[in-house]
């Protein structure tokens, strides 16, 4: 797995520094630039491998586990302090390579869900600093949380198509938040209660190539609806599956979060390493047989 990530990251760090530096303007002035100890790309990979280590803390992982058991796969090793400094600098090349490689292409059925991203208690909210002013109050069908919400879209293999950050009182059938996770999606997209929109944004989804099908309240009139239609969205809770996974063995989501940067570090990384898991929830849908129970 270490050895994978690497040599993803490795070739992707190549090939960006390559285009970039080719595009760089200068004023002419000779500016000296030191080398770090570790490279661009052995500092993302430290940040991926963190998520399938199993440590609580990123800072057990790296004193207990990096300056220990890797020294011989890093051979620039600094102190903990110090890679927090190096960390915030890839930041913007963990975004850019989630989006070129990490989100995988529509297959015509996707799942939409939001997941709560806590930073603190909500008693303590009114005393929270760090995120003062970007986190906000919000509800899950389980309980209040402060915080934020992360919405995520996934095709029928488990892989993610297009995700978003927003604060927690952004409801799931925000229009501005569908228009953005919805921008290159096709086909059939199942969502449960909360993305139930208007009549004309259905239109206009619908008109754009994306039927929309959710649950209905107990307050609305059932409506008919295709075998393999409800076949799917029986299946929705595939993406919840992905949650699990994000959250319990990927450690998305905790409130030791001191700044805003390491805050977006560890999502992206987060969502990087999923992207490297071999085994992700999918959903086996054979169209032959749905067309016989028809």
């Amino acid at each position: 797995m270490l050895i994978t990530i690497f040599c993803q990251v490795d070739d992707f760090c190549k090939q960006f520094q390559k285009n970039f530096d080719a595009r760089l303007l200068t004023n002419g002035n000779g500016i000296r630039i030191r080398d770090f100890k570790l490279t661009v790309s052995e500092i993302m990979t430290i940040c991926i491998y963190y998520h399938e280590s199993g440590y609580k803390t990123f800072k057990d992982y790296y004193e207990k586990h990096v300056l220990v058991s890797m020294n011989e796969d890093f051979h620039g090793l600094v102190s903990y302090n110090r890679f927090l400094e190096l960390r915030q600098k890839v930041l913007f090349l963990l975004v850019i390579f989630a989006q070129l490689n990490v989100m995988k292409g529509c297959t015509g059925i996707s799942f939409i869900d939001s997941f709560a991203l806590k930073v603190c208690h909500i008693r303590r909210a009114s005393s929270h600093k760090i995120f003062k002013e970007l986190a906000q109050k919000g509800k899950t069908s389980v309980e209040w949380f402060y915080g934020f919400k992360l919405h995520v879209v996934v095709n029928d293999r488990g892989e993610i198509i297009a995700f978003c950050i927003t604060p927690g009182n952004v409801s799931d059938c925000n229009k501005s938040v569908l228009i953005k996770l919805t921008k290159k999606l096709f086909g059939k997209l199942f969502g449960d209660k909360g993305y139930i929109v208007n009549r004309e944004f259905f239109e206009k989804l619908f008109l754009k190539g994306l039927h929309l099908i959710t649950k209905v309240r107990k307050n609305m009139k059932n409506k008919l609806m295709p075998v393999d239609d409800k076949y799917l969205l029986s299946k929705r809770g595939m993406i919840e599956s992905v949650g699990a996974i994000l959250k319990e063995r990927l450690g998305l989501e905790h409130s030791r979060h001191r700044s805003i940067s390491g805050f977006l570090c560890h999502i992206f990384s987060t969502i990087t390493a999923y992207y490297f898991r071999e085994k992700k929830p999918s959903i086996t849908y054979n169209l032959n047989v749905m067309e016989m129970i028809a």
